[in-house]
């Protein structure tokens, strides 16, 4: 637990109880754990309160949990909320002081359009992350002025990254590494087969070439293939938690216990950050810690609710697939074997590979592990009808935009769906709305 410790639970108010009731078909269980939060809430804070209630099914549960299980999605919906300050280890520097802050829309666990900030110097083809003064991600708030960090001036590299929505992580954290492998297989396999495309002015499109990121998992020191992150940097739901803890909240922890400097400059952290590390310890009545209670939130979060496809979203559906849309987001990978029944060989309907691709112009410049700076992760599209605005950096206020702005490996699939009639392309759209 934190310096400041875990604020105790307190009896759900019937006004809770049945807000809950009424906006979503929760069991008891889920009522009874989430209405003590929102009671908490609304004495403090009657609007963060309505927030944490499930709208339309966003940011629900996943269904057939245990008891034991929706009582630790509860208490990390409580965790999430929690706003955090220097006296439980926020900052020196940071991005916001709490989970919720980025991911509220259209319900707690969702996205926004809050966006941070990576930086680092590119030379003759080489990329300086420039950690030695604080790259590359800035933080841009601190706890006081004196810290604040800026883009340094040897930058020449500077890019925003969207906040991205958190529904279903725990269906994507369960898919197992040799599935997210097999999409790059096939992928490989058609590259072989599939004859050159050209465009209209006759050079030939990129084939998809879909990599995995292999990286070491923090919390689990095995190789893994990573799947959370713009870049696909983290394999876990644990180590993504842990790295946003240190990172946007500069709250330390078991895992990335090393507190950022702002700037790089160790002379200004000694002077403002006067918290051990780490700081979020775990409490040994429970076994867990704050970045566990975050991640068990996430784990337990049900992924977007769909809408019944209409008979234009149906034609869309099959225009997906004619599109070549479907070659990177794959409609539906599956769950393996897990003690969680919700998670246990269940389809994942995320509309993802998983796979870095090149990207082209629409690449972000920055080198995180194994993928360049063309290098983008495939983004899951369920959910797509409230994530907006759309790619990396949040260029694009429509679905349609983000289509138009597709480069890359991404180029044919672009250019075959501005060919596409517009009648065809508002069906395609429509689809895209209902996943």
């Amino acid at each position: 637990m934190k310096a400041s410790g875990r604020s105790s639970r307190i009896l759900a108010s019937g006004f809770f109880v049945i807000a809950l009731l009424f906006v979503f078909n929760l069991p008891a269980q889920a009522i009874t754990q989430i209405a003590k939060l929102m009671a908490k809430r609304h004495k403090a804070d009657p609007v963060m309160a309505l927030k944490a209630i499930p709208l339309e099914g966003f940011g629900a549960p996943l269904e057939n949990l245990t008891t034991d299980e929706m009582t630790s999605f509860a208490s990390g919906l409580d965790e999430f909320s929690n706003v955090e300050n220097p006296q439980g280890g926020l900052g020196p520097i940071f991005n916001q002081r709490s989970c919720a802050a980025c991911h509220s829309a259209p319900a707690l666990g969702g996205s926004s359009p809050i966006s941070v900030t990576r930086f680092g110097r590119t030379v003759d083809g080489h990329f300086d992350s420039l950690d030695a003064v604080g790259g590359s991600l800035l933080q841009r708030d601190a706890i006081d002025p004196a810290a604040l960090e800026l883009v340094p001036a040897a930058a020449n590299v500077v890019a925003r990254r969207q906040s991205t929505p958190l529904f279903g992580l725990g269906l994507i954290e369960a898919i197992p590494d040799d599935a997210i492998l097999l999409n790059a297989a096939i992928q490989a396999r058609k590259r072989q087969k599939s004859a050159t495309l050209a465009n209209v002015s006759g050079t030939p499109y990129p084939k998809l070439n879909g990599l995995p990121t292999i990286i070491t998992d923090v919390a689990s020191g095995k190789q893994r293939v990573g799947r959370f992150g713009w870049k696909a940097q983290q394999a876990t739901l644990l180590s993504f938690s842990g790295d946003a803890y240190v990172n946007e909240m500069g709250i330390t922890n078991r895992f990335f216990a090393t507190e950022n400097a702002p700037n790089g400059n160790t002379a200004l952290l000694a002077r403002f950050d006067h918290v051990s590390d780490p700081e979020d310890t775990v409490d040994p009545a429970t076994g867990k810690s704050d970045i566990d209670f975050a991640a068990d939130f996430m784990r337990f979060l049900a992924p977007p609710p769909v809408i019944p496809l209409t008979a234009s979203a149906q034609a869309g559906q099959i225009l997906f697939s004619k599109t070549e849309c479907s070659g990177c987001h794959v409609p539906t990978m599956y769950t393996g074997t897990s003690r969680t029944k919700a998670l246990n060989r269940v389809a994942v309907n995320l509309y993802s590979d998983l796979l870095l691709h090149d990207m082209g112009s629409l690449g972000d410049g920055i080198e995180q592990g194994m993928a360049r700076g063309v290098d983008m992760k495939t983004a899951p599209l369920w959910g797509l009808r409230v994530s907006g605005p759309y790619l990396h950096d949040g260029r694009a206020p429509t679905v349609d935009a983000a289509i138009r702005a597709h480069d890359g490996e991404a180029a044919l699939a672009r250019d075959l769906y501005l060919r596409l009639t517009p009648t065809q392309r508002q069906q395609l759209l429509e689809f895209l709305s209902s996943i």
